[in-house]
């Protein structure tokens, strides 16, 4: 992009309108992060069915390897995101994905099994993508918007590149192998452009400052010295999330599974079609937190919409198995729990809790310990699947961690929740 456009852009965000500025802001990320999926997910929609190695299911194989590279991405990003620079963000963003897209091409070329460590080389860069990008937005008035914006890109993104995917090996002819390069080349401009387009936001103003802290990056002694002062609430938050991040990916991975167990074969607009109405309800539920200006409200909110999503897994997994909604239905309302108790901790929670007790942060912190944990949880899952209950259908084992996570999650958030809310009474009284 020509420096003068890059200039004149800048200058014109720096002084826009708040709401001009959310909706380009919004909008850019939105876009920017269902083309990064497009370099993660895809494959989630091959079944590689009947392909096995070592006694174990071939695609098991593969989800695991992505998210042990994923897992221990997040632990690498605990340093690096936290630590990263403003100047070296789109270069970082930029390098991350032009290695999973390599890793993807080496996949097609390499034949099974041997291509499983491929999955890992995808999932190691790609982790460190969304602490990158959400730095851009992070310390704003407008962040819960912003950071809303850029969570339901993946909710609506996990659709859209699953539909894109089936679509290129039904209608193009490609086969499993080669449909995840394939569909990385269609999204590679697009991401491009989006990733310029982002560069050129302002930093946060004097007024996000003074509303929600300045965000710094944090050292060594500074990460420590987070952990001791926050460590119950913490490890409570953490192990909620964890349940939940298994859950969720469980539902992204096997979801052609899912389906083909419901009866629904050949559709690929189902993956679409029942995450539109997930995305609008959530990105309209938390957008609207950034209407709460008392920083401590909002964060007691964001566990309460935690718990409400938590418990509403469990009410559409009885109603479901009662025969009282159909699939669809019951598809979108455990979409809808899992996204309104997932969301929050990919943004809005954190950036709450830095702002309640005015700690000089960064959320990518944060995140990225909640995140390290919460992958290793879903290696965790998958090794209990297909060495404990291998016999159990794909459908029954998704009802049953349902219920675990919408039980125990609930319980664990309503912890934290306690936990902060007395934290903060006492904070007060020592740094009024």
């Amino acid at each position: 992009m020509p420096k003068k456009i890059r200039h004149s852009i800048n200058y014109l965000l720096s002084n826009a309108n708040p709401i001009w500025f959310t909706i380009y802001a919004s909008a850019v990320a939105f876009c920017l992060y269902t083309c990064v999926y497009a370099f993660r997910k895809t494959f989630a929609v091959a079944t590689f069915e009947g392909v096995e190695f070592v006694g174990m299911s071939y695609k098991v194989w593969l989800v695991t390897s992505q998210v042990m590279g994923y897992a221990l991405s997040k632990f690498i990003g605990i340093t690096v995101v936290a630590e990263l620079k403003v100047q070296w963000r789109m270069i970082g963003i930029f390098i991350m994905v032009l290695i999973a897209g390599i890793a993807w091409l080496l996949f097609a070329f390499v034949p099974a099994p041997y291509n499983i460590i491929f999955l890992f080389m995808n999932g190691l860069p790609l982790g460190m993508v969304w602490g990158m990008v959400f730095s851009y937005l992070e310390g704003r008035r407008m962040t819960e918007v912003l950071g809303a914006a850029l969570s339901v890109s993946f909710i609506f993104s996990a659709g859209l590149c699953r539909s894109v995917g089936a679509l290129t090996m039904q209608f193009l002819g490609t086969s499993e192998y080669w449909m995840p390069f394939v569909t990385c080349c269609l999204f590679a401009l697009p991401f491009l452009f989006f990733l310029l387009l982002l560069d050129q936001l302002p930093p946060p103003s004097l007024q996000d400052e003074e509303l929600r802290t300045k965000r710094n990056p944090m050292n060594r002694e500074e990460r420590k010295r987070f952990l001791t002062t926050f460590f119950p609430g913490i490890v409570l938050f953490v192990i909620a999330y964890t349940l939940l991040t298994a859950f969720r990916d469980f539902r992204d991975n096997f979801s052609s599974e899912i389906w083909t167990s419901l009866g629904v074969v050949n559709d690929p607009s189902i993956y679409t079609s029942t995450e539109i109405p997930v995305s609008i309800f959530v990105l309209i539920c938390m957008g609207s937190l950034m209407l709460i200006k008392n920083n401590k409200l909002a964060l007691m909110i964001n566990h309460a919409i935690i718990i409400f999503g938590l418990l509403l897994i469990g009410i559409a997994n009885f109603l479901f198995e009662q025969l009282l909604i159909n699939a669809s239905v019951w598809m979108v309302l455990i979409g809808t729990g899992l996204y309104l108790g997932y969301v929050p901790f990919n943004s809005i929670l954190f950036d709450r809790l830095l702002a309640a007790f005015r700690y000089a942060g960064t959320v990518g912190f944060i995140m990225y310990i909640s995140d390290s944990f919460g992958y290793l949880g879903s290696v965790g899952v998958l090794l209990f699947k297909e060495f404990g209950y291998a016999n159990l259908s794909w459908l029954s084992f998704f009802i049953s961690g349902g219920y675990v996570v919408s039980l125990l999650g609930s319980l664990l958030i309503g912890g934290s929740m306690f936990y902060f809310h007395r934290k903060h009474r006492s904070w007060l009284l020592l740094n009024p």
